[in-house]
């Protein structure tokens, strides 16, 4: 076939990666193959949140799930990866009020309805953005299957579950201390709370006794919820207030009385040994109240401010009160004394405010038997794989320690709860549909957390609840998950509980668990620090090949990764070394048959033989590695394998025959650069899928996608151990030939003598048999391989595995020039190593100067004197 090179001379990503994702799209790459008879493997894409643009985080998630569906599809597997978003409750909401703000807008003016006509649009704006991302970053997913978690679908999924779970008790509404974000107004997760240390005091507050008796010494914290107090408690056992409990005590600043109780929640050894219980507002406060049927009194509004409960301080926010409260405890003489601290307080993870402990009525899950459920499943056949394994340690813990989880949100985007109150008697109905007498129903106005939607991922996308769903009976469970450790908590464990709930089924057979992205000095990227990246920036200037390359071969399970340019210059150079080889390649392919079979082996030389059993170990290699989730290994094989050996050696020693004039060997060696480059393209295109497109669709392969080609496997005729050793003893010599000529400075265009004593005669053989190479490299102007050579007197010699190399140094340098030039060397280390010795022998210098540089001059020195003697052993091999 005619050869048409349709590659510029310089590897541009823009020009090799532009309108190449559409075309996969119309030629519908991305489908399943609808074989029924191959195996089926599903990824589904952890959906990221309709609130803003894909981070380096998602780039790095969606590039190992890629790469995987890529390899798969190419194996020969039946592939469906399937793409999706997430609705994002709270996350969403905040966004779109903040937006509103700005135009001075505000949503409880709009009203419900208009408002969520408002998220929805943010939603289509911001969907048309990630999806357009994502087609940068070329991930092959299937478009006509893609998801939402507020669609249709899913939302029936959602009451489905709800209804399931409310109906067996594992769902439930009550009275409970929850985490209160004041700012969104909304109830919050543990796990939606971020704990961070802040500025805060123990207040010491004298609580007198109501018979005028005396008073007690009370620590805490948040001064302004004394109003709630109901009790002041003792540990039983504690001998120092046994005679207390009964009393009562005045309320400083109130009328109102409290008793003193007894306790086991009370630490004896803590503070004073006595407590202030605030049912409402402190969780064990709450159990303790629950125990001794205490009020609940709950002094705070929604927003944060103080209500009629609090006196005089009500509507003020909670921390003016606080101020004022300690002014007016002060004055009146109840204020013993102030003791600053700083303390780890609960931050709303979404609004980054001072999150409240607050009673509350709110929806909650049973958790205990769905972690047991869980936790057990572990120890069967069935159980997810964490990759690393650690990872299942935290997943454990979790589990073994979780608390009911409080699903209420108090938003309007998002599943509104299936509940409705009857307007007269109160009764509660909770149903997939409405109740057909809605005229006398009000529906619950919370919606569930975003994570309850979510934990159904794997399934409701799959077409769940219809079982008999074509989708879900091929490709649930899924085969792998990948995510970040962060959110093992928030979403693994759940998607893990619900689907062995709801399906009896895993979600996933592995969970592939990555790190955190971090800037080159190891921090956290984040909008406070500003040094957070664009991905899309990076494929504008690299290519998202390169950025796919870096977040592949940094990737090591487990663990984080420091982004940086200096790497990203790497992986594009790595690409445009992959470039121009595979251009010389193509461009000396001439009449090439298209490469459908492997070469005729009976016509390879020693290189053939050696290039042909690198390829067959390194996909053995590579192929195992990516069934272990060793990505970084697979990159530092491949690496290896293309830069090293294909185009360092092979390519190189591939000229000697292109040059020469035996045309069957030269059509033979054509042949195999044609199939090595074939399957290098192949082994390289679940990692770089554009630019191995594009390589392979100019050798000739018109109308096809090398997405569809069938990935390489392993060869057994092409196993060859003895090309492996002969031409490792090869590359030895020459790269012993190289240093020789780089140590003297004896350029490769001079010809020099070459005297090579090989260890036994099958060395000696394979030396002879491959002179063309050590001509081409070594450039010898008399080469002599014999068992019995013998070292000249003055030579530069290399001991190597097998074999001795002697190069004479007449033949390298002119002798007398050479030491001359070494003595004035000489002259200069020891003029340097006088400096830095006169320098350090400075009192003045040593003590003023900074640490760090008196110690770069003590390094200097060593390096000056290591030099010098490097030297004056060269002059006295060269005068001997």
């Amino acid at each position: 076939m005619t050869k048409e090179v349709n590659m510029d001379s310089k590897y541009n990503p823009t020009d090799v990666e532009n309108g190449r994702y559409q075309k996969w799209l119309d030629a519908g790459v991305f489908k399943p193959s609808g074989n029924k008879e191959a195996k089926p493997y599903s990824i589904v894409i952890p959906p990221p949140n309709v609130t803003g643009v894909l981070h380096l985080g998602h780039a790095w998630d969606t590039t190992i799930q890629d790469t995987l569906v890529r390899l798969k599809r190419m194996q020969g597997f039946d592939t469906l990866y399937l793409p999706g978003m997430d609705h994002a409750g709270i996350a969403t909401q905040a966004k779109v009020e903040a937006k509103l703000r700005k135009e001075g807008k505000d949503r409880h003016e709009m009203g419900r309805e208009k408002f969520v006509e408002e998220v929805w649009n943010w939603k289509d704006e911001y969907a048309a953005t990630i999806k357009s991302q994502w087609g940068k970053l070329g991930l092959s997913l299937d478009y006509d299957r893609e998801r939402f978690t507020l669609d249709e679908g899913l939302s029936k999924a959602v009451r489905k579950v709800f209804v399931k779970m409310y109906e067996e008790g594992l769902i439930y509404r009550g009275e409970y201390i929850i985490n209160w974000d004041p700012q969104l107004q909304t109830a919050l997760s543990d796990i939606e709370v971020l704990h961070q240390d802040d500025e805060g005091a123990f207040y010491h507050v004298r609580y007198p006794f109501a018979d005028g008796s005396g008073d007690i010494e009370i620590a805490t914290t948040r001064p302004e919820t004394m109003f709630g107090d109901t009790a002041v408690a003792v540990n039983p056992s504690d001998e120092r207030y046994r005679n207390l409990v009964g009393k009562e005590l005045i309320l400083p600043l109130t009328d109102r009385k409290i008793p003193i109780i007894a306790d086991h929640h009370v630490e004896m050894e803590f503070g004073t040994g006595m407590v202030k219980i605030t049912p409402a507002h402190d969780p064990n406060d709450f159990e303790v109240g629950n125990r001794h049927d205490l009020e609940r009194i709950n002094v705070m509004n929604d927003n944060g401010t103080m209500n009629e409960r609090a006196g005089k301080y009500n509507g003020m926010d909670r921390f003016d009160a606080r101020k004022q409260l300690v002014k007016d405890l002060d004055s009146e003489g109840f204020l013993i004394k102030v003791e600053p601290m700083v303390h780890s307080v609960g931050h709303s993870e979404r609004s980054g405010v001072q999150v409240e402990p607050r009673l509350s009525t709110q929806w909650f899950v049973k958790m205990q038997p769905l972690a047991k459920a869980a936790m057990d499943n572990q120890k069967t056949n069935d159980r997810v794989n964490f990759v690393p394994d650690r990872f299942e340690n935290t997943y454990n813990q979790w589990m073994e320690n979780v608390h009911d989880w409080v699903i209420s949100r108090q938003l309007w985007w998002g599943h509104r709860i299936p509940a409705w109150y009857h307007k007269q008697t109160g009764e509660v109905y909770v149903g997939e549909e409405a109740p057909k007498d809605i005229e006398n129903w009000t529906q619950e106005n919370d919606v569930l957390d975003t994570w309850f939607s979510s934990a159904l991922w794997p399934f409701s996308t799959m077409g769940w609840p219809d079982t008999e769903s074509a989708d879900f009976k091929r490709y649930f469970p899924t085969n792998t998950l990948v995510t970040g450790y962060d959110i093992i908590f928030f979403w693994v464990s759940r998607m893990i509980f619900q689907s062995l709930k709801f399906t009896d089924e895993r979600p996933f057979e592995n969970v592939v668990i990555h790190g955190l992205i971090r800037d080159e000095q190891g921090r956290k990227m984040s909008k406070s620090l500003g040094n957070g990246i664009d991905p899309m920036e990076i494929i504008e200037k690299y290519g998202a090949d390169a950025l796919r390359w870096f977040l592949m071969n940094g990737s090591t399970p487990g663990q984080d990764t420091r982004f940086s340019y200096d790497k990203m210059d790497s992986a594009w150079n790595f690409i445009n070394k992959i470039w121009n080889a595979s251009r010389y390649v193509i461009m000396n392919l001439e009449d090439t048959p298209a490469v459908t079979e492997i070469p005729d082996m009976s016509q390879n030389d020693l290189s053939d033989d050696w290039i042909l059993a690198k390829l067959n170990d390194t996909v053995i290699e590579v192929t195992d590695l990516y069934e272990r989730f060793d990505f970084g290994e697979v990159g530092r094989n491949l690496y290896n394998f293309i830069w090293n050996d294909f185009c360092d050696w092979y390519i190189e020693m591939s000229k000697a025959t292109l040059n020469g004039e035996d045309e069957a060997a030269k059509a033979h060696k054509r042949y195999v650069l044609a199939y090595v480059l074939d399957q290098i393209l192949k082994l390289m295109h679940p990692i770089m899928p554009f630019v191995t497109e594009k390589i392979w669709l100019s050798m000739e392969h018109v109308g096809q996608s090398i997405s569809l080609q069938e990935y390489p496997i392993v060869h057994t005729e092409f196993e060859n151990n003895d090309a492996n050793d002969q031409m490792t003893i090869l590359i030895e010599l020459i790269k012993a030939i190289r240093k020789i000529r780089s140590d003297a400075n004896a350029p490769l265009s001079s010809e020099v003598d070459i005297i090579i004593k090989a260890a036994d005669e099958n060395i000696k053989a394979t030396l002879e048999d491959n002179t063309e190479y050590i001509d081409r490299f070594g450039h010898p102007k008399d080469l002599e391989i014999s068992l019995d050579a013998k070292a000249p007197e003055l030579a530069m010699t290399a001991v190597i595995n097998g074999a001795e190399v002697y190069v004479p140094l007449a033949e390298l340098i002119n002798i007398d020039e050479e030491i001359s030039r070494q003595q004035e060397e000489l002259k200069k280390m020891q003029s340097e190593i006088d400096r830095v010795n006169k320098k350090l022998s400075n009192a003045g210098f040593v003590a003023k100067a900074p640490e760090a540089v008196v110690n770069e001059e003590k390094e200097k020195l060593i390096d000056y004197q290591e030099r010098l003697q490097k030297v004056q052993e060269r002059i006295d091999q060269l005068q001997k």
